[in-house]
């Protein structure tokens, strides 16, 4: 199992801890530090369309009307914080921490 967001974000490490306290093993992978190559980034969008986009977050408050008009991939290729968090890979893809993502984890 794999999980896709960032060290400094709270569900990421609530996620983390559930997982890794229901008997899974876990690999972290901080976009931050490695950013995610063109083709993951694809399929994470194919799979989740807009909502992979965290139009709540600081980072997308700070953009221009301008920059927020890009493709979806190019900015979160530069702003890999604008992905929502958590990612979660097992045999399918799961977005978040909410109710339904940890009944079907754990």
């Amino acid at each position: 199992m794999k999980l896709y967001g960032i060290k400094a974000c709270d569900t990421c490490r609530k996620a983390l801890k559930s997982l890794e306290a229901a008997g899974n093993e876990v690999e972290f992978v901080d976009v931050r530090e490695a950013p995610l190559e063109p083709s993951e980034l694809r399929r994470f969008a194919e799979k989740f369309g807009e909502a992979l986009t965290n139009t709540r977050s600081t980072t997308w408050r700070g953009l221009s009307d301008a920059e927020r008009a890009r493709p979806q991939l190019e900015l979160l290729t530069e702003n890999p914080t604008l992905m929502k968090r958590p990612v979660i890979e097992t045999d399918e893809l799961y977005l978040g921490w909410k109710k339904d993502v940890q009944d079907a984890l754990l």
